[in-house]
C-alpha cells in the first residue's frame, strides 16, 4: 500500500505537444508541453517526480494517470510551482511561485479509477520555454495495492516527504529516480504550434545520461530546436521505455500494444519517430517481423494525418552481439533508410555513433560502458547531426 504522503514533481522542460479546439472563449489550441511513457510497478512511501518541458505557455493543465494500477488513486489536494535553483531534480522551491490547482471545475480532491486518467483543471501559470515546473501532491489515503502507475530510470531526482503540506517550500525525506503518476502537461498555444512524439527504448530514455542534467538525446535536440526560430513551435515528446521492445517481452507494454496511446492519439501531433528495435534483435526477432511492425505503425499514423520518421538502430552492444543478429540490424537499417515511402524521412543514427572501422560496435568516444547505449558525447553527436529541416522538408511531399 502507498501511505499517507505528499508528491513533489518537477518538471523540466516542456516536452510534448498536442492540440486540439477549445469550446471556451480561449481560442488557443491545447498542446501536450510533457509526456513520459508509463507502465506498472511497485509503489514508494513518498514522491516528487521531476518532468521535462519543451515551449513555452501562459495556460496549462497536467494529466495524472492510474493507468496501471488496480485501486484508486485518491489525491487529497496537489500545487503547482518552480524549483528554487531552476534546475530538474532540486529540493527546494520558490515559495512565490506556489499555486493550487483543482480538478472537475474546482474541487481540490480527485479519486482517479483504476485503468484512468484525470486532468487538472486548466491553470493561468506562465512557464518559459526549457522551464522547470513543480508538482506538489498530497494522498491522505494512500493507494492500496502493490501495482501503481509510475516510470521507473527517470534519470532525474523525485522527492519524497510524509505530511499535507503542498505548499512546502523544501523537501527533507528520501529520493529515487522514478517518475509516479503525473504523466503529462498540455498547455493552450498558438495554432502554429506542434508535437514532435519520439517511440523509443533505454537510448531514448536515457540510459548512460547525466541524473538531473536533461542531457538525453531528445533534451539536446529540443534545446537544438528552441535555439532555431524555424523549430521553436515544436514540442519534443519523449515516449521512451527503458527494456522496451516493439514485438514482444522486454519491460512494459510492447510498442505495438501502446504507439496509440502513447504516440498516434498525444494532443496536437504532427510527427512521429520510430527509433526502437534493438531489444528485438537481441531476443531473437527476424528482421521480417520488426519491418512489419513498423510498416504497421507508420501506416496507422499515416492516417491520422501523422509525418513519420525513422531512425536506424544503433549497435547491439556486448550483451546482444552475435554474427547472426548483427546481420539483422543491417537489414533493418537498411530498409529503414530506403523504406519505399513508409517514412516521410529517416535519421541514420548508427551512422552517427558507430565506430567507423568497426562498424559493428559503438565508437569509443561515444561508449557509455556497455557497447549498446552511448554516453552524454554520443546523445550530443546525434543532437549536433540531427537535421532540423526534416520538419520543413517532409511536409511538403505529404501536402499536410
Amino acid at each position: 500500500m502507498l501511505n499517507s504522503i505528499s508528491f513533489l514533481t518537477f518538471a523540466a522542460v516542456l516536452s510534448s505537444i498536442g492540440l486540439v479546439p477549445l469550446a471556451s472563449a480561449n481560442v488557443l489550441p491545447r498542446v501536450d508541453i510533457q509526456r513520459s511513457a508509463q507502465r506498472c510497478h511497485n509503489p514508494p512511501n513518498t514522491d516528487l517526480d521531476p518532468q521535462h518541458m519543451s515551449i513555452g505557455a501562459s495556460q496549462i493543465r497536467i494529466q495524472i494517470s492510474n493507468t496501471f494500477g488496480t485501486t484508486p488513486l485518491p489525491i487529497t489536494n496537489a500545487a503547482i510551482s518552480q524549483p528554487a535553483s531552476g534546475k530538474a531534480g532540486a529540493q527546494a522551491i520558490q515559495p512565490t511561485t506556489i499555486m493550487g490547482v483543482t480538478f472537475n471545475g474546482g474541487s481540490e480532491s480527485v479519486s482517479i479509477p483504476a485503468g484512468k486518467v484525470v486532468y487538472t483543471d486548466p491553470i493561468d501559470y506562465t512557464v518559459a520555454p526549457l522551464s522547470e515546473l513543480t508538482l506538489t501532491m498530497y494522498l491522505a489515503k494512500g493507494q492500496s495495492g502493490n501495482s501503481i502507475t509510475g516510470h521507473p530510470g527517470s534519470r532525474t531526482t523525485t522527492w519524497m516527504q510524509a505530511g499535507s503540506d503542498v505548499n512546502m517550500t523544501s523537501v527533507t525525506g528520501g529520493s529515487t529516480k522514478h517518475w509516479y503518476f503525473v504523466t503529462g502537461v498540455e498547455a493552450w498555444a498558438p495554432s502554429n504550434s506542434s508535437a514532435f512524439v519520439i517511440l523509443g527504448d533505454s537510448i531514448t530514455d536515457g540510459r548512460g545520461s547525466d541524473d538531473d542534467s536533461n542531457n538525453r538525446w531528445p533534451d539536446l535536440v529540443l534545446a537544438k530546436m528552441q535555439a532555431s526560430p524555424a523549430t521553436q513551435n515544436i514540442g519534443v515528446v519523449n515516449e521512451a521505455a527503458g527494456g522496451n521492445c516493439v514485438l514482444s517481452g522486454g519491460l512494459g507494454p510492447p510498442l505495438m500494444t501502446r504507439y496509440t496511446r502513447d504516440g498516434i492519439t498525444q494532443q496536437g501531433v504532427k510527427y512521429i519517430m520510430i527509433f526502437e528495435g534493438v531489444n528485438d534483435i537481441g531476443s531473437g526477432a527476424s528482421d521480417t517481423s520488426l519491418i512489419a511492425a513498423f510498416k504497421q505503425i507508420a501506416a496507422d499514423a499515416r492516417k491520422a494525418g501523422i509525418l513519420v520518421f525513422g531512425a536506424t538502430i544503433t549497435p547491439l552492444g556486448t550483451s546482444y552481439y552475435s554474427a547472426s543478429r548483427e546481420a539483422i540490424r543491417q537489414k533493418v537499417n537498411k530498409w529503414i533508410m530506403a523504406s519505399g515511402g513508409v517514412y516521410d524521412a529517416a535519421v541514420d543514427f548508427d551512422a552517427i555513433v558507430r565506430d567507423s572501422s568497426n562498424p559493428s560496435q559503438l565508437a569509443s568516444k561515444y561508449n557509455s560502458g556497455d557497447g549498446l547505449h552511448p554516453n552524454v558525447a554520443g546523445y550530443q553527436a546525434i543532437a549536433n547531426a540531427f537535421p532540423l529541416d526534416i520538419f520543413s522538408k517532409a511536409a511538403p511531399k505529404r501536402k499536410l
